[in-house]
């Protein structure tokens, strides 16, 4: 095999070991296994203290009144969307992650898909304008892979319809907004996914910030089945509690947190130098002053200047044991569960550009830097022979 040629050509890997896309960072002390055995051994694993003082801690971190734990992201954008009482349409990103559309659907509200700003990938505010009727009911935003949009336009522009403006903050726990604030205290309520894939994991959960008192109120019944305590269901809510020894892991990584969102930022940062240059490679805008998160680092490939396209990338990254994911590939409006909603004739442009030209590579908090540079170096490697490359997968090749 020849060293210096593209494995997908027949070359040796430049990788030795398989590089997943993402892995929790995560750190099993001895204090945190005697905590998850008291919690055992006490017989309540939920409803207990560590979900309520997670929740006060949290809301401290983010410096908002209120955090309500719940499940998931998902049942989070549900119970809000459900608590808010809403009729009608809800404006969003068709490039975001399905459970922002699903929220909507599940609440019999009609999903209204705007374009993106292909700069920063966030839903663009003149876009929502132009989709904003009598018949909206909200506005729904993106933290896309947790860069802050721009929710003081989104503001503006909800204050002026009269209808709430509620954030999927899936991907950005940890982030800032551009004057510095922590990501979570803008628009009616941000909801946050606490997943195995996000810089801030509990194993499975999510978070409701608000500032809004009532609303708070009725998400803490609506997750437990719209039950107030008396078995009279106020509503129809959700089995959406999130278990003790979720808390708890929570409760142990949070202080950690502020460092592994630093960590992600200067691995981030030796991404762009070390494929600075490179024709045909771009990257996310982030706002001026802002802070991602970088739940993830999605690469944009542009074939003209590459040489190759996005999915040959993927397919050169693979055969060095890199593994590569397509964001959002098809966007909401172009998925099977949504073709309903879409106008007859409609065009996201932006947002079907992004979603052919996206692909993350791999990012973790615990990601060596040597790992980094190496992916770099496949990636360029992979670049230099790419007309090779091309006439070796072409449909008709030989």
């Amino acid at each position: 095999m020849q060293l210096t040629r593209p494995a997908i050509l027949g070359g040796a890997p430049i990788l030795t070991d398989p590089v997943p896309l993402a892995r929790p960072t995560l750190d099993a002390d001895p204090d945190l296994l005697a905590t998850f055995r008291d919690v055992l051994s006490s017989g309540i694993v939920t409803k207990g203290r560590h979900l309520a003082e997670l929740e006060r801690e949290v809301a401290d971190f983010l410096g908002v009144g209120h955090a309500v734990l719940v499940s998931s992201c998902t049942s989070g954008l549900m119970l809000t969307l459900r608590c808010l009482d809403l009729h009608g349409e809800v404006v969003l990103p068709s490039f975001t992650f399905m459970a922002s559309g699903h929220a909507v659907v599940w609440n019999g509200l009609e999903p209204v898909f705007a374009d993106i700003d292909p700069h920063t990938f966030a839903v663009d505010p003149e876009r929502v304008a132009d989709e904003v009727t009598d018949r909206t009911a909200a506005l729904l935003a993106v933290h896309t892979f947790g860069s802050p949009c721009d929710v003081d336009a989104l503001a503006k522009i909800a204050a002026e319809r009269g209808v709430p403006l509620v954030v999927d903050a899936a991907a950005a726990f940890g982030g800032r907004y551009p004057d510095g604030s922590p990501v979570g205290g803008r628009g009616t309520a941000e909801v946050f996914s606490l997943s195995p894939t996000k810089p801030f994991t509990t194993g499975e959960g999510g978070i409701v910030a608000t500032n809004d008192g009532e609303l708070a109120r009725e998400l803490r019944v609506g997750r437990d089945y719209g039950n107030a305590g008396d078995y009279d269901s106020r509503f129809v809510g959700l089995n959406a509690r999130m278990p003790e020894l979720s808390a708890v892991l929570g409760r142990h990584h949070l202080p950690l947190l502020p460092a592994l969102i630093e960590r992600r930022q200067e691995l981030a940062d030796r991404y762009r130098a070390g494929l600075s240059g490179l024709p045909g490679i771009g990257f996310q805008r982030v706002p001026p002053g802002a802070r991602s998160t970088y739940k993830d680092l999605c690469l944009t490939v542009s074939a003209s200047g590459f040489g190759l396209d996005r999915d040959t990338l993927a397919a050169a990254l693979r055969a060095e044991g890199v593994a590569t994911r397509a964001y959002f590939d098809p966007p909401l409006h172009r998925q099977t569960a949504y073709r309903r909603f879409a106008a007859s004739g409609k065009s996201l442009p932006h947002s079907e550009e992004l979603a052919g030209r996206a692909l993350a590579v791999p990012l973790y908090s615990h990601l060596p830097e040597h790992l980094v540079d190496r992916i770099c170096e496949v990636v360029r490697r992979i670049h230099e022979h790419a007309a090779e490359i091309t006439a070796r997968t072409a449909p008709d090749a030989g």
